[in-house]
C-alpha cells in the first residue's frame, strides 16, 4: 500500500533532526570559543546542549515504539515508513471458524481405508463404481466390505500400495499452517511449468484470470480480455465451447473437486479433458476414498494430476466459515453456536471458485475474476440449466470475502502477516 504526503512535512521533519544532530553540538562549540562569552557558561554549555540533543532523542525512540506497538508499517512515496492500525478480529468467530465439525468422521473413514475396511454405503458406492469401470468382478469382494481380492493381486497390488501411501501423506498434513500460501509456487506453479516446459522460477505468474461458472458471464464479452492474461484458471471442468466469446479460450490450468474426477475415472482411459490433454488438473479432495480415482487416474494422465495440500484446505475452511458466522450472527442475532444447524454444519464447505482464487493469490503478481456473482436473470452455471445454489456453500459468505480481498484485504482473517494480497479486480 502506497500513502502520499507533502515533501514539506518531511523536509520538516529532516531538518529538525540535522539541527540536533549537527546544529546544536556546532553551535556549543562555538559558543565557546567566543571571547564575549563567560568562562563559567563555557563549561556548561556542551552538558547543557548534550543533554538537550539526548532528550531529543529519547522521545523521537519513545514515540517510533509506541507507533510499532500499535500499528502495522506500510511505505510512503518517498521511501519514508509510516504505520497502519492492525485489524482487531472477533476472538470468538476465530475461534468458531477454527473448529472443525467433520474431523473425527473424517479421521475415522481415512483409517479404515488404509484398513482396507469399505464398509460405509458411500465407501461401498465408490468402490463399486470403480470395480465395474476397470472390471472387478464384485463378486470377489469379501462380504466384510474389506479390500476387494483382486486388489491383493500382483496386478493392482501397486496401484493399492500408492493409495495408501497419498492418503496417508495427505492426511499428515492436516493442520493450520498459514504459511502455506508462500509454498504454492513450489507445489503448484513449479510443476505446472515444468510441464509447459519453462524453467523453474520464483516468480510469480504476472496476470492470472480465475473464470467462475455464473451465469452473468454472459452479459458480457470477456473472452479476449481473460485470454490476454498470463494464466488461466477454470472450474470444475466447465464447457467453453460455443461460449469463447463469454469465457476465452484459453486455458492453463484446471481446477475441480475430487467429485468431478470420480465421474471421469469411470470412462475409459480415465479422461477428464475437456481442455485438451496437455492441460494439467489439480483438485481438492471432497472424499477419501477419491483418492482410489485419483491413484488409477495419475498413472494414466499425460499432464500433472496436482491434489492440494490439506494445510491449504484448512486455511480456506477456516476463512470462509469466519465470514459465514460473522454474517449469519449480524444477521440474526444469533449465537455462534446457532451457526451449525442453519449450514449443515459438517457438510459446509467452501466452492471451488473460493479456493481456486485462493490458489491465484499466492501463484500470481495480478488477480481477475471473471463469472464470481449472481443475478436473477442469470443462470447459475452459464454452461447449464441448474438456477438453484448448493446449500452447502454460502456464496454470500464468499463474496464478502472476495469483496475485502479488494478493497481491504488486511482484516481478511488466518492469513500470515507476512503473506501480502495481490492486487485483485472482479468483472460483472
Amino acid at each position: 500500500m502506497r500513502a502520499f504526503v507533502k515533501n514539506g512535512d518531511v523536509s520538516d521533519s529532516r531538518h529538525l533532526v540535522k539541527f540536533c544532530c549537527f546544529v546544536a553540538p556546532n553551535l556549543a562549540t562555538v559558543l565557546e570559543r567566543s571571547p564575549d562569552f563567560p568562562a563559567s557558561m563555557k563549561r556548561s554549555l556542551r552538558p547543557l546542549f548534550s543533554l538537550l540533543v539526548l532528550a531529543v532523542i529519547v522521545t523521537i525512540l519513545s514515540c517510533r515504539t509506541a507507533v510499532r506497538r500499535s500499528f502495522g508499517a506500510f511505505q510512503l512515496e518517498n521511501g519514508v515508513s509510516m504505520k497502519l492500525a492492525l485489524p482487531v478480529f472477533n476472538s470468538t468467530l476465530l475461534k468458531n471458524a477454527a473448529i472443525d465439525m467433520g474431523e473425527a468422521h473424517v479421521k475415522q473413514e481415512v483409517e479404515q481405508l488404509l484398513e482396507g475396511n469399505f464398509g460405509s454405503a458411500a465407501r461401498g458406492r465408490s468402490i463399486s463404481s470403480w470395480q465395474r469401470s476397470h472390471q472387478f468382478d464384485i463378486r470377489s469382494r469379501p462380504s466384510s466390505s474389506r479390500i476387494p481380492a483382486q486388489l491383493r493381486s500382483p496386478r493392482y497390488y501397486r496401484l493399492w500400495s500408492e493409495f495408501r501411501k497419498v492418503l496417508r501423506d495427505w492426511f499428515r498434513n492436516k493442520r493450520y499452517q498459514p504459511e502455506i500460501m508462500s509454498e504454492l509456487i513450489k507445489q503448484v506453479k513449479r510443476p505446472v511449468d515444468r510441464h509447459y516446459g519453462l524453467a523453474d522460477s520464483d516468480r510469480p505468474y504476472a496476470s492470472c484470470a480465475v473464470v467462475g461458472n455464473s451465469g452473468i458471464l454472459l452479459k458480457a464479452e470477456y473472452g479476449e480480455f481473460i485470454d490476454s492474461h498470463e494464466f488461466v484458471i477454470r472450474l470444475n471442468n466447465a464447457r467453453i465451447e460455443g461460449f469463447q466469446r463469454n469465457v476465452g479460450s484459453k486455458t492453463s490450468i484446471s481446477f475441480v473437486n475430487s467429485n468431478i474426477l470420480h465421474l471421469c475415472a469411470r470412462r475409459n482411459g480415465c479422461f477428464c479433458h475437456p481442455y485438451g490433454e496437455k492441460v494439467p488438473v489439480i483438485m481438492y479432495i471432497c472424499q477419501p476414498v477419491h483418492f482410489l480415482d485419483y491413484t488409477l487416474c495419475n498413472s494414466s494422465h499425460k499432464a500433472p494430476l496436482l491434489v492440494t495440500d490439506l494445510r491449504f484446505d484448512v486455511l480456506c475452511a477456516r476463512i470462509v466459515k469466519y465470514y459465514s458466522m460473522k454474517s449469519f450472527l449480524d444477521e440474526t442475532g444469533k449465537s455462534p453456536e446457532e451457526w451449525a444447524p442453519a449450514h449443515d454444519g459438517s457438510l459446509f464447505h467452501y466452492s471451488s471458485g473460493m479456493q481456486a482464487v485462493m490458489l491465484a493469490l499466492g501463484i500470481c503478481d495480478k488477480v481477475s475474476m471473471f463469472g464470481f456473482g449472481k443475478s436473477v436473470q442469470a443462470k447459475h452455471h452459464y454452461h447449464t440449466n441448474q438456477k438453484a445454489e448448493l446449500h452447502l456453500h454460502d456464496y454470500e459468505a464468499e463474496y464478502a470475502f472476495y469483496n475485502d480481498l479488494i478493497e481491504r484485504p488486511r482484516v481478511i482473517p488466518f492469513l500470515s502477516d507476512k503473506f501480502k494480497v495481490p492486487p485483485v479486480a472482479i468483472y460483472y
